[in-house]
């Protein structure tokens, strides 16, 4: 069902893929980059290591090297998932901002997960993307928190930071999802490495489920 679901997304949308081993198509997951001095690059280990859990737990099919594309590339439209963090400064350029608009509004997805100190910065570069839409803080009932895995509280809490509750947000086009806002839960660090953070192995089970229930959303929509 999930393979069936990934393979119509990609032939529908986004055309053949430009990567193949012995004649198969091979997935790769997207890291958005983008300018403003913000560290785009932050958690290396975590997409890789995501994508083995997905190809695990979900019967997916990800290379485990990523692929960084940058905001305004026409690259961006060969990855259906597109991923984001950082700690900083977000800007993107009028250019940039209408290549992800049409981007998404074509079938794309981003996952956008803060690594503590983004937040008023992403928000401000994506009204510069959809002026007309506002966050919606997404009920725990959810599809996005029980798909493979059943999270009935929402975000997993991974680093403390402020101490706030995870929050998760969601930007809509014709009530399709189209963009996933993570807020003080720090998936990312809890997909990286176990000796890069330290976190206790349940914490990284529960960010890595949280993970692949986001993809798993994200490709069956």
């Amino acid at each position: 069902m999930m393979k069936k679901s990934l393979m119509g997304v990609i032939l529908l949308i986004f055309g053949p893929l430009a990567f193949t081993v012995e004649d198969r198509p091979v997935l790769k997951l997207g890291l958005l980059k983008y300018s403003g001095g913000g560290d785009w690059y932050s958690n290396p280990t975590a997409l890789p290591n995501l994508a083995r859990f997905c190809n695990g737990q979900l019967g997916t099919d990800f290379s485990p090297d990523y692929a960084v594309v940058e905001v305004g590339s026409a690259e961006l439209f060969n990855y259906p998932f597109v991923h984001m963090t950082g700690h900083g400064n977000v800007v993107f350029s009028y250019a940039e901002a209408q290549n992800l608009r049409k981007y998404l509004l074509g079938g794309g997805f981003l996952h956008i997960d803060d690594n503590y100190g983004m937040d008023p910065y992403v928000r401000t570069a994506m009204k510069e993307v959809f002026p007309e839409l506002d966050w919606i803080e997404l009920p725990f009932e959810h599809e996005i928190y029980h798909q493979r895995f059943p999270f009935d509280d929402g975000l997993p809490k991974v680093h403390e930071h402020d101490q706030k509750t995870p929050q998760g947000f969601g930007l809509f086009w014709e009530d399709r999802m189209i963009c996933f806002y993570t807020y003080e839960t720090d998936l990312g660090d809890g997909w990286e490495d176990p000796d890069v953070h330290n976190d206790p192995p349940d914490v990284r089970d529960k960010a890595l489920q949280m993970g692949a229930n986001i993809i798993q959303y994200a490709f069956s929509e």
